[in-house]
């Protein structure tokens, strides 16, 4: 039995969509991303919102709306995509890497503020598969040191802490809908905010520096960083059906729990109490977690593992002869190196079956059990 990692859960719903689009001739962003952005809000709670071809960029047009650049530093947790810190690099600042806490791979607050120097502009907490970061701790800290806060949201969507959702915490928040995500787009981002004038900067930058297509002047440098309607109603299809998505991840999630449950050794990723969850991901963390995923992948069960430190990333080293060799050494980051040792992510995605969800658990209990 073949089981992939991931499969979106597209089909006639999203056909039809697109289709209704090459009946109307209009493919580029216009009316469907209008009602895909607006149904987004209504959802996430922001005042204003913008979209963006992908999540990495959502997060650089937050960055440049807050003005982040050359000289800047950004607080980024170690333990994540990278999307999140290149996103940074590309506004020419630095990323300035923090650990995260073992129980849930969360960026840690307590160690924030020994990282912040005169540099410091921004902390980017990132809340990781589908729960949230402990968010009041991070606000405090960024109010006392007069800091912004940019929030990658790309697994949350849907997610909430004490009645606020995911992204609506800080100054900016930033979604994905990439294929893997909740809902998606194939390709796709978005940022929100509560302040005008941010959102003004945004609508600069996306659209070529120009708050509306179909003149060409231009009074700000911008970019093109829009969506296509084509992707936006593939959105509106996935809006349609995020409720089922969201009630199927749950029962894969309580499938697995109670398969495994029992099994000495195998621990499960979990959020903390006071964040609601929608499992964007099954996590366990087991010892020798790279030998069980060669040993699933052999009966034909893809497997992903958690996320690889960034202060390992190749691409991050040239930070080390940038005066951040102490700040990237690996005493600093014990449980994100811990969870990328350790961590396992297991197939989830809606479509998944108990059949093949009972298959991968007897194929882990067979390998715990050849290694005693």
């Amino acid at each position: 039995m073949k089981v992939p990692q991931f499969m979106p859960w597209v089909g006639q719903t999203e056909y039809r969509e697109i289709a209704t689009c090459f009946k109307s001739n209009w493919i580029t962003e216009g009316p469907k991303a209008r009602v895909f952005k607006e149904k987004l809000l209504e959802i996430i709670g922001s005042k204003y919102a913008v979209l963006a071809p992908n999540g990495t960029l959502a997060i650089y047009l937050g960055l440049k709306a807050l003005r982040v650049g050359p000289g800047d530093e950004v607080i980024v947790p170690d333990f994540t995509f990278i999307g999140s810190a290149t996103a940074v690099e590309m506004c020419g600042a630095t990323p300035v890497f923090v650990d995260v806490n073992r129980r849930n791979f969360q960026i840690d607050p307590t160690l924030i503020p020994p990282l912040i120097t005169k540099k410091t502009r921004a902390i980017m907490p990132v809340h990781m598969y589908g729960t949230l970061v402990d968010m009041p701790a991070v606000v405090k800290i960024a109010k006392k040191y007069k800091l912004q806060i940019i929030e990658d949201a790309a697994e949350a969507i849907g997610v909430h802490r004490e009645g606020k959702h995911a992204g609506t915490f800080g100054e900016v928040g930033c979604f994905s809908f990439f294929a893997d995500k909740t809902i998606t787009t194939a390709e796709g981002g978005l940022v929100v905010t509560d302040k005008a004038e941010l959102y003004e900067r945004l609508l600069y930058l996306r659209n070529q520096g120009r708050i509306k297509s179909g003149t060409f002047i231009h009074p700000k440098i911008g970019y093109n960083l829009r969506m296509t309607d084509l992707q936006c109603a593939v959105g509106l299809a996935q809006l349609s059906k995020i409720n089922q998505i969201i009630i199927r991840k749950k029962r894969i999630l309580s499938l697995y729990q109670q398969q495994l449950k029992d099994i000495p050794g195998i621990t499960f990723f979990a959020p903390d109490t006071t964040s609601e969850w929608i499992p964007f991901r099954v996590g366990i963390l087991v010892n020798r977690a790279h030998e069980l995923m060669e040993y699933l992948q052999k009966k034909s069960i893809e497997t992903r593992t958690f996320f690889y430190p960034l202060h390992r990333q190749p691409a991050f080293a040239y930070l080390k002869k940038q005066g951040y060799a102490k700040k990237m050494a690996d005493s600093r980051f014990p449980n994100s190196l811990f969870g990328s040792s350790h961590g396992v992510c297991l197939p989830t995605f809606p479509a998944l079956t108990s059949t093949q969800i009972h298959y991968v658990c007897k194929t882990i209990k067979q390998f715990l059990h050849d290694q005693k």
